[in-house]
């Protein structure tokens, strides 16, 4: 815990909820179900800082698990072809922290922070350390590296303002995305018309 959070609990008077939140909820590993649950994740939140400061906050999927468990204290994640930008690899390089918050909209509403450190590993070396990481054969789905965390602190995040969403079937062309791809349209084009009003 920093300065900054001890003072704002201090200001708004919820020290000792915050101490006994810590105390009961705070780990620095995985523990089963912790692992369990990540391990049937499909989605997750990731945030990075550079060295100065500047945050930057991303999302990743894949199918269940794509958050690798090695271990209690170690979870690893693909790092596939994008948009080039490499915000959160830049931002790792410099700064290894990092905060992974996975969030189970659909079953048990419920989600993990996961704070910990970051390294960036080629793929065929963390194959080599993990020969049970699965292959995909899709190339936009064969990662360029992987990230690797070392778990710092894992702790609940409270269900209470967690909406409860409902998977919606896409039919027969399920999985029609276009991985990989450098079609400025398939990949959404200008939606938000940031393009447009630079013109």
């Amino acid at each position: 815990m920093g300065d900054g959070e001890r003072q704002v609990q201090q200001r708004f008077g919820t020290s000792v909820r915050a101490e006994r939140f810590h105390a009961e909820q705070t780990l620095d590993r995985l523990n089963a179900r912790m692992r369990e649950f990540v391990a049937r994740q499909e989605m997750f939140f990731l945030a990075t800082a550079d060295a100065g400061g500047a945050c930057d906050n991303t999302f990743r999927a894949g199918p269940p698990g794509f958050l690798h468990v090695l271990d209690e204290r170690t979870l690893a994640y693909p790092e596939y072809r994008g948009n080039g930008v490499l915000a959160s690899l830049g931002n790792i390089e410099e700064n290894p922290r990092v905060g992974i918050l996975l969030i189970d909209f659909f079953h048990d509403r419920i989600g993990l922070h996961v704070n910990g450190r970051a390294r960036i590993v080629d793929d065929a070396v963390l194959r080599t350390a993990h020969p049970q990481l699965p292959a995909d054969g899709v190339p936009g789905r064969r990662p360029v590296v992987w990230v690797e965390v070392t778990v710092e602190e894992a702790y609940v995040h409270c269900a209470k303002h967690i909406p409860q969403l409902y998977k919606a079937s896409r039919g027969p062309d399920e999985d029609g995305r276009a991985w990989g791809t450098d079609d400025v349209r398939r990949k959404g084009g200008d939606f938000f018309g940031a393009a447009a009003g630079k013109s």
